[in-house]
């Protein structure tokens, strides 16, 4: 089960129910009794009031999760994915899914060992013509040819209407949607802004392949391409977003000077180990997340050199070596600062997504120093492996309160200082880690009694549920209390 974040007041729920038949012909459809199961899981996981019995206490509080979210307003839309080695379901396991009666808001898909393999397998083929916009760059090179240039997206638009995903066979993802997604947001938002016309410029472009290509080369620009077995290798999601945002006929008429960069590249028919090469080269670079785009920030910098004096790593950068004690990733200072100093540790935990976007000057302000940064990371670090790794008598609310925790910590460790949070510097920095090296434990354990004690203000002796739990702590009920 994975639940995203949410978004415009939905949330997306994945649930998995996976099945294995030792059978080597792979002609075993998915069973009966497994669609059923789904059903019946999705009838009471997504009923709030629903009791649930017999269910593993990690399952359970990853439903509950979900439950509270539903409580709390928010929509779930769910994917129910059968996955096995044989065949789909049979006639009554479909004859039970539409007997449901859950609509559009469930979608049933089947993934088996052919379906992962038809994502590699060879495209159909798609014979069109593109128009492309001003000059273009045609080269042959090694027994291939290479064509450069920009083409409208109104073009884009049209050429995705008439093939749809066909042209994404070589492509190593299907559409990802709009929900959620931050670039392919970005997309439509360029293309409904008064930015339209330098999506050119904000946009990687597109990459396709083909058998060949031709033009009227005695013309000086605006060529007509006529393409032979065209694919869309890279590029994919600018592409449908592109689609699905001007099929409001207005926006397609607003974007008729909005273009995007176009490589076409021919290559040799029947070498496929080529193509896959090239989509692969084309797909595999590591994708840029908000923290890399950050990552050269002045105040990242500072952080950097800070830290660093103290005699930590801070490593503002992703890097492919794994990560030592000493070592501070940028994700887990913006989670630690926000828990312990800034004093929203349901921003810290639920809103991961906008640390380096919208939350970023909030979380790494100019004050901010390497001292803080270290000092809240430490307690931070404490709370959540607890987290991970609970103890047989711990309260349930720890699976849920780790950043909560480690804001009632770092409260203790300035009350034992005698100081506010911005007088912590490099000056009394040694001061501070030995508390926390001697006194960690015990903060860890008053500062779970403080929660404790908040629950029982909050809701009285009644009994909590997990799904209260999880809404609770999400929505930041207790920081007022806890103050």
């Amino acid at each position: 089960m994975h639940i995203s974040e949410e978004y415009d007041g939905e949330f997306t729920v994945s649930l998995f129910q996976a099945k294995y038949k030792n059978n080597l012909e792979g002609n075993a459809k998915f069973p009966e009794e497994g669609i059923k199961s789904l059903v019946n899981a999705i009838n009471y996981l997504f009923d709030p009031t629903a009791i649930l019995e017999h269910i593993n206490p990690r399952l359970l509080a990853k439903v509950e999760e979900a439950r509270s979210l539903i409580r709390d307003g928010y929509i779930p839309q769910v994917r129910a994915i059968a996955c096995n080695n044989g065949l789909k379901w049979n006639a009554a396991a479909q004859e039970a899914i539409e007997r449901t009666g859950f609509g559009e808001q469930v979608t049933w898909e089947h993934v088996n060992h052919e379906h992962l393999v038809s994502i590699l397998q060879a495209a159909r083929s798609v014979k069109d013509t593109l128009q492309l916009s001003g000059k273009a760059i045609v080269e042959d090179m090694d027994f291939s040819r290479v064509l450069v240039g920009k083409v409208s997206v109104t073009e884009i638009a049209a050429l995705i209407d008439r093939h749809g995903e066909r042209l994404l066979e070589r492509n190593i993802r299907r559409y990802l949607g709009l929900q959620g997604n931050r670039v392919n947001e970005g997309i439509r938002h360029t293309l409904t802004s008064d930015e339209r016309n330098n999506f050119y410029f904000y946009n990687n472009g597109v990459t396709l392949t083909c058998d060949t290509f031709s033009y009227n080369a005695l013309q000086n620009g605006d060529y007509q391409v006529r393409i032979e077995n065209l694919q869309i290798i890279n590029g994919g999601q600018t592409c449908l977003t592109i689609a699905k945002t001007l099929q409001d006929s207005d926006l397609l008429h607003q974007n008729s000077s909005a273009h995007v960069l176009l490589r076409l590249y021919q290559l040799p028919k029947g070498n496929d180990e080529l193509v896959q090469k090239i989509t692969y080269a084309a797909n595999s670079q590591n994708p840029v997340d908000l923290k890399d785009l950050r990552a050269n920030d002045e105040r990242q910098q500072r952080l950097e050199i800070d830290i660093e004096q103290l005699g930590f790593n801070y490593r503002r950068k992703r890097s492919d070596t794994g990560t030592r004690s000493a070592d501070i990733t940028s994700g887990v200072a913006a989670e630690a600062v926000l828990s312990v100093w800034q004093e929203k540790p349901h921003q810290a935990k639920f809103f991961t997504r906008e640390h380096f976007g919208k939350l970023y000057d909030s979380i790494f302000t100019d004050q901010l120093n390497g001292s803080q940064v270290v000092l809240a990371v430490q307690l931070y670090r404490i709370s959540e492996n607890r987290r991970k790794r609970p103890e047989p008598n711990d309260p349930d609310f720890v699976r849920y309160a780790s950043c909560f925790i480690a804001m009632q910590m770092g409260r203790r460790l300035l009350s034992d200082m005698n100081i506010q949070k911005r007088d912590i510097s490099h000056q009394n920095f040694q001061a501070a880690r030995q508390l926390v090296e001697q006194k960690g434990g015990t903060y860890y354990s008053d500062s779970v009694q403080d929660i404790k004690k908040a629950l029982q203000d909050l809701y009285g002796e009644q009994d909590i549920s997990l799904q209260q739990l999880s809404a609770t702590f999400r929505r930041g009920d207790l920081i007022d209390k806890l103050k």
